[in-house]
């Protein structure tokens, strides 16, 4: 199998007992190429000699059985000249870098101006499109980087010692949720229409949390209580 040592490293045995093909694969890109499917002379043998089986009453199965037996003890030699076959025949359909060795397919993997593979000489064109593109999403990048250190986000924020910044209130149609279920509750409505829990007005309109019964503020949150 000398041909094999001159070809891509990798590839697919798509054989079956009725025959050989092979599915080779682009060094880089995993790009395929199936060779033509090469009969077996046993494969067919075998389908006839079944054939016949089924039609006379098992006479001729001993003998199919015999033919598959004798393809499987020559198989080997056989699977080999027909994978030296397809190697010849994908050969056509891909290109070796004279630089790195690897064969790769025409159409995407091949630099066809420098006669090497893409890795070993880039395409110029793709290449500057490639670079042109990040380079505008790295400079964006930056930026805005640059514009945020700049802005100011605390001018209205007092850093005193006892300040206390609260977290904003939860929207209003999450303020009302069914304490069973869950479900947001429209202002006014005293059951859950989903589970017909009574609505408990206790609760913080803000977070949601307990309240006592003449709380003016919400303990948790700051909200006040209607």
């Amino acid at each position: 199998m000398g041909g094999l040592i001159q070809f891509v490293q990798n590839y697919q045995d798509l054989s079956t007992d009725k025959g050989f093909q092979f599915k080779f694969h682009c060094d880089h890109c995993q790009n395929g190429f199936m060779t033509r499917f090469q009969t077996s002379a046993f494969g067919m043998a075998e389908s006839a000699l079944q054939v016949a089986g089924n039609l006379f009453g098992g006479v001729f199965r001993s003998a199919s059985s015999s033919a598959y037996e004798v393809q499987r003890a020559i198989g080997g030699r056989a699977h080999d000249a027909a994978l030296e076959e397809a190697v010849r025949e994908a050969k056509g359909h891909f290109q070796q870098c004279s630089k790195c060795g690897q064969w790769v397919c025409p159409e995407v993997c091949w630099n066809a101006q420098a006669g090497l593979c893409t890795r070993c000489a880039p395409n110029f064109e793709v290449s500057i499109a490639a670079e042109h593109a990040q380079a505008k999403v790295l400079a964006a990048r930056q930026q805005l980087q640059d514009k945020a250190h700049h802005a100011d986000y605390v001018s209205a924020v007092d850093l005193g010692a006892k300040a206390v910044v609260a977290s904003p209130p939860r929207p209003a149609d999450e303020a009302y949720r069914c304490a069973m279920c869950g479900v947001a509750l429209a202002e006014g409505v005293r059951f859950c229409s989903q589970c017909g829990t009574p609505r408990a007005e206790t609760g913080c309109p803000g977070c949601g949390a307990a309240l006592g019964a003449h709380a003016k503020f919400c303990g948790q949150c700051g909200a006040r209580v209607p």
